[in-house]
């Protein structure tokens, strides 16, 4: 005899689950007792969306789908937020969500929500499970789909009687399903072989998921040969060495304009495993939709992304990891000019990626980056969320590693600090830095309490500039001087973490970071650096009043 909630949970380490992530409910008790012998690590956080980030981060890190846990209504609704970035991120993940009893369904019960009508759209499948012998059917069909094609997440209903009645036979193994490889086709290999010899200037574009650190180096390794440039696709940067001689620069918001240019005159990209939705394409400039003027070859493990948005000239049905393997094997000729190409471009990438040195006020960002560019491990993981802040993350740091980097494509604030506590569970043995911006840490900050509750030695630095920063921007340049609803009003957050049990640093001056960094990792528990930011210093290279033409004028 098992409990649906015990059935949840043998079904759950079949499939290799190691921890999960939850905010606990009296919806889903009988999986919470089933929890407590099980060995599954279980973090507890402090608010559904921040638990949802962390199964994000989890899977984004790992290529396994993160787990998440939430009670039904509020509970389910707050985590749509890590929901959404699991979708249009293309990470794997599912979200179990306790639901009211079977016979009070379609009543409008205590907090009932339809999940598989309310959540179609953010999720690859919505289920409910109304019999409890079909859990392990239902859980093993979830990984399955969180996994296979273009990754995503996945949404299991869970009645609250469900998870406490018994199963007279269980059964006696559960065996997880196999995602199987999507290998690409000899002729369509044979057929970018060819083009890929005939190209005088071809460039790859890494981005998506399903990637493995074979993978990389597989790609690495024929770039080298084949003497073609790399480029990575918005906040996919881990995906290739920044300092090998062949990277060209991240391809998305605020693209290296030499770099725009060399994709739109190419005569050969390769998009491999990415979707180059409005992000990475520059607002759909790069390529042309639906006809790229450019010789397009997509490679996706989802063959309904391929011609969805961009026509492509030779479509490839494989995931990321079977073809870097396949495409290790090509044999491809290499034009002359290729060689001074690649150099060239390598050199205008690391160009663009030297931050300045000075700027309004009495800290900045540029020295800070680059001392962390040049100090932290080259496995270090970097997260953040979304804000003008993460420019200084995306342009000037050259990422060197696999699974060091946690961001959202899909723009979400608030993801950072939940995703550095995912990521140190991960790899407790690496260092884990967040970045937020202050309205980016305000909106899941609280997930700190989380890091010290499980002792994680995280580090987030808070670049505080007192408003919403991008808005502000966006404000400034097409309402010039009319300034509404931007300014914020924060906590010292350097007194923040002290109060949570924490290490705290605040930073007035740029020298004042080095030391501060170091006190904080040297804490050996959770700590916050508070950056305080001169609000002019809104990117790197404008200031808030090169924007407006006008002045900036503060809201009372």
């Amino acid at each position: 005899m098992k409990t649906g909630g015990q059935l949840i949970v043998d079904t759950l380490k079949a499939n290799g689950v190691e921890r999960l992530f939850c905010v606990p409910g009296e919806s889903y008790l009988a999986v919470l007792d089933a929890l407590v012998d099980s060995g599954v690590g279980v973090t507890v956080c402090r608010q559904e969306g921040g638990a949802a980030m962390m199964a994000d981060s989890w899977g984004r890190l790992t290529g396994k789908p993160g787990i998440c846990f939430v009670t039904r209504g509020p509970g389910a609704t707050n985590a749509a937020a890590g929901l959404h970035i699991a979708r249009q991120d293309s990470i794997p993940m599912i979200l179990f969500i306790g639901q009211v009893q079977r016979d009070a369904r379609e009543r409008e019960a205590f907090q009932e929500v339809e999940y598989r009508r309310a959540f179609t759209e953010f999720a690859k499948w919505v289920g409910e499970i109304d019999d409890p012998a079909r859990i392990p059917e239902f859980v093993n069909r979830a990984f399955s789909v969180a996994l296979s094609g273009r990754p995503g997440p996945v949404v299991l209903s869970l009645p609250e009687d469900v998870l406490r009645e018994t199963v007279a036979k269980p059964p006696v193994r559960i065996l997880p399903n196999p995602v199987p490889a999507n290998h690409p086709g000899k002729a369509e290999m044979t057929d970018l072989a060819e083009r890929i010899s005939k190209a005088e200037r071809p460039i790859i574009i890494l981005g998506g998921t399903r990637w493995t650190e074979a993978a990389v180096h597989q790609v690495r390794h024929f770039a080298e040969r084949a003497q073609i440039p790399v480029g990575c696709s918005f906040r996919r940067q881990m995906l290739f060495d920044h300092l090998h001689p062949c990277y060209a620069g991240d391809v998305g918001i605020g693209i290296n304009p030499a770099l725009a240019h060399e994709i739109s005159s190419s005569d050969l990209v390769m998009l491999v495993g990415g979707r180059f939705s409005e992000m990475p394409s520059s607002g759909y400039t790069l390529l042309s939709v639906p006809f790229p003027s450019q010789p397009l070859v997509h490679v996706h493990a989802d063959s309904g992304e391929l011609g969805r948005v961009y026509r492509p000239a030779l479509a490839i049905n494989a995931d990321p990891a079977s073809f870097a393997e396949a495409l290790s094997e090509l044999d491809v000729e290499v034009t002359p000019a290729r060689a001074g190409r690649v150099a060239r471009m390598h050199e205008e990438y690391l160009s663009w990626s030297m931050p300045p040195e000075t700027g309004p006020g009495d800290v900045h960002m540029g020295p800070i980056i680059t001392w962390l560019r040049d100090n932290l491990p080259e496995d270090a993981i970097l997260t953040n969320g979304a804000g003008n802040y993460a420019t200084w993350v995306h342009r000037y740091i050259r990422f060197r590693k696999f699974a060091t980097q946690a961001a959202p494509a899909s723009g979400s604030m608030g993801y950072g600090v939940p995703a550095a506590v995912a990521a140190q569970q991960a790899f407790p043995e690496r260092l884990v830095v967040a970045f937020a911006g202050d309205g980016c840490f305000m909106m899941h900050g609280q997930e700190f309490a989380t890091a010290i509750q499980h002792k994680l030695p995280i580090i987030v630095i808070v670049v505080n500039n007192s408003m919403y920063g991008t808005i502000r921007m966006h404000q400034e340049r097409d309402y010039p001087g009319r300034v509404s609803a931007t300014d914020l009003v924060n906590p010292d957050f350097a007194a923040l973490a002290r109060a949570y049990g924490g290490h705290g640093e605040t930073v007035e001056k740029t020298e004042d970071f080095v030391p501060a960094f170091e006190r904080a990792r040297a804490s050996g528990i959770a700590s916050i650096i508070e950056i305080k930011l001169d609000q002019q210093a809104i990117t790197p290279t404008r200031t808030l009043d090169q924007i407006s033409g006008t002045g900036v004028k503060k809201a009372d």
